[in-house]
């Protein structure tokens, strides 16, 4: 075993043992911490998977997030779904989704920042949408009745809730390992470094694109169902914002893009910057100017993301 693989499989043995952690906490506060933490690594591994492996920048992820948590919402409190149904509806969902706006983008031939804004103006669009309809409460958002209780998917215990998380996290992670390794996972990494030689070779690229957008989507949209179910309300500004897409996009490149361990080590340096710099300074505007400093700065020293650290000093 090389000294970079030994170190990667260290990593991911302290990433497992961190997870477990919060289990043992009876902090609501801190498992709370740890829940967000989890959601945010799921949601950074799932755009991963269409941005990281396939390179598929999106500027928009936060339409499949919104249409996951809006699905959840409706189908319980207008029509009484049982939440938990709510969870592969809200997958059909944004897996469809991804898989329209995919097809639709791709076989226009957008490639790159064409793309990016074009997942941008569906983001855009589908919050316009949800401010605009009756079914989705306008502006005022849904209010998901309270019901404690492991058969309406609503937990008194946030450790249960944040068992949840990991569990999604899991599966996103599960996923980007089996792109690494697996044969259509080879074909998205031949579409994303040389799409017109991918061709040549007879890798269907638009249906591999749309394939990693719709998995991205479904995955997305089932972080935003564990959102709805932990908080009981969504909003247009909390379904749709730009700074949900922008939290995802940078979690996966901050870790690693294209890794399978770099969302994971990229959740948790965006919350602790987060987290600190909101407590140690009050000063209104300061702190989210010191924490985008912050974030530069990492994202221009280790463009490679964190997780090349590991894979640099095995090298050496």
């Amino acid at each position: 075993m090389t000294g970079a693989a030994a170190r990667t499989r260290a990593l991911a043995l302290a990433l497992a043992v961190l997870t477990l952690l919060p289990f043992a906490s009876h902090s609501q506060f801190f498992v709370n911490l740890a829940m967000l933490t989890a959601i945010s690594a799921a949601l950074g591994q799932a755009w991963n998977i269409a941005g990281g492996f396939g390179g598929l920048t999106s500027f928009g992820h936060a339409a499949f997030f919104g249409l996951g948590a809006y699905a959840d919402a409706i189908l319980q409190t207008r029509y009484g779904l049982n939440p938990w149904l709510g969870l592969p509806a809200a997958a059909a969902f944004g897996g469809g989704a991804g898989w329209l706006i995919g097809t639709a983008t791709f076989r226009a031939g957008l490639r790159g920042s064409y793309f990016a804004l074009v997942t941008l103006a569906f983001a855009q669009a589908f919050g316009v949408l949800a401010n605009s309809l009756d079914i989705t409460g306008g502006g005022s958002g849904i209010l998901v009745a309270l019901h404690p209780g492991a058969g309406r998917f609503q937990f008194t215990d946030r450790r249960a809730g944040y068992a949840l998380a990991v569990a999604l996290l899991a599966l996103a992670t599960l996923a980007a390992w089996r792109l690494s390794v697996g044969r259509f996972g080879a074909h998205l990494l031949a579409v994303r470094e040389n799409e017109d030689a991918a061709r040549a070779l007879g890798v269907p690229a638009v249906r591999v694109k749309s394939a990693a957008l719709a998995l991205s989507g479904a995955l997305t949209a089932l972080g935003g169902v564990l959102y709805v179910q932990s908080y009981l309300y969504i909003d247009p500004g909390i379904a749709f914002s730009a700074e949900r897409s922008v939290e995802m996009l940078l979690v996966a490149m901050i870790g690693g893009a294209g890794t399978v361990l770099g969302p994971l080590l990229g959740a948790l340096v965006v919350h602790a910057i987060a987290d600190t710099t909101r407590s140690l300074i009050t000063t209104p505007g300061v702190a989210p100017m010191l924490y985008g400093v912050v974030l530069l700065l990492i994202i221009g020293l280790l463009p490679g993301g964190v997780v090349r650290i590991a894979a640099v000093r095995g090298d050496g």
